[in-house]
């Protein structure tokens, strides 16, 4: 079996290549820089999940690939803050497409504020805390719980789920 994820974000590729692995798999996996047709900065579930089922759809346009993870991030708006939020998608040839959801954290309103008026998280992070690319390591899950779970932990939650429902 081919497989694919839509992205070459390193903690994305981690978290997609340690669930399979840990469920038995021993294909391949394909990296595909996959659109996710969202804003580059998703600001609902809504908007969330659809760029995750893009990027595991947009794979699927390899004819070699036979299953493709989308995994994407995003904020949340609620009565009580704005909140990350993290989908993931796979896509199979001839079957539906299977959604999983993972974590919340409330996004402290320093940050908040700036994304309402549209910056994007990752370089506002990179900001914050003074470090680079902290969208392929930590993440911002990984500076806000002080690296108790990091971006990669957050997705392979959420990889754990997208195959179960695969069994």
């Amino acid at each position: 079996m081919n497989v694919a994820i839509g992205s070459c974000n390193i903690a994305k590729v981690k978290a997609v290549e340690t669930a399979l692995i840990n469920a038995g798999y021993t294909s391949t996996l394909l990296q595909v820089d996959a659109p996710s047709n969202v804003s580059n900065m998703p600001f609902s579930d809504e908007e969330t999940m659809q760029g995750a089922i893009n990027r595991a759809e947009f794979c699927l346009g390899n004819p070699d690939i036979d299953m493709a993870f989308g995994l994407e991030g995003g904020v949340m708006e609620t009565s009580f803050g704005l909140f990350l939020c993290n989908w993931g998608a796979v896509a199979r040839r001839e079957r539906e497409t299977i959604l999983a959801g993972g974590a919340r954290i409330k996004l402290p309103e320093e940050i908040a504020v700036r994304l309402r008026t549209g910056e994007e998280l990752g370089p506002l992070m990179d900001e914050y805390s003074m470090r680079k690319n902290v969208r392929s390591n930590e993440g911002a899950i990984g500076i806000f719980t002080n690296g108790a779970i990091d971006r990669a932990d957050m997705f392979i939650h959420i990889m754990k789920m997208l195959i179960g429902q695969l069994r």
